[in-house]
C-alpha cells in the first residue's frame, strides 16, 4: 500500500474508532442500562471491536512504514481506550506529519 494511501486510511479509521467508541459509551450504554435496549450494544460494541482492531494494525503499519519507535504505538493504542484519544493521538500525528514536510 502506498504511504499517502495507508496514512489517509489510518486518518479515517482514527476518526471512525473515535466515533464508535463515543457512540457506545455515550449512546448504546446508557439505552442498555437505562432503557434496558440491548441490541445497540450489539451493533456498536462489534463496530467498534472491528474499528478498535483496524487502528492498532494500521497504526502498526503507520508505525513501521515511519520508522516510528514503539512507544509511539503504545501512545497509539493509549489513544485508542481513552474517550476523545483516537481524535487527539490523530490531530498530533497530523501535526507531525505537516512538520516534517516543512523540515
Amino acid at each position: 500500500m502506498k504511504e499517502n494511501k495507508l496514512l489517509q486510511w489510518f486518518k479515517i479509521i482514527a476518526i471512525a474508532e473515535g466515533v464508535s467508541f463515543l457512540v457506545l459509551l455515550l449512546i448504546a450504554m446508557p439505552l442498555k442500562y437505562m432503557a434496558h435496549y440491548q441490541q445497540p450494544v450489539k451493533i456498536a460494541g462489534m463496530t467498534h471491536g472491528i474499528l478498535f482492531i483496524t487502528f492498532l494494525i494500521l497504526s502498526f503499519e503507520v508505525g513501521g512504514k515511519l520508522k516510528k519507535n514503539f512507544g509511539w504505538f503504545a501512545k497509539a493504542f493509549i489513544a485508542a481506550i481513552i474517550p476523545f484519544g483516537a481524535f487527539v493521538f490523530e490531530r498530533q500525528f497530523q501535526k507531525e506529519m505537516l512538520a516534517e514536510q516543512i523540515n
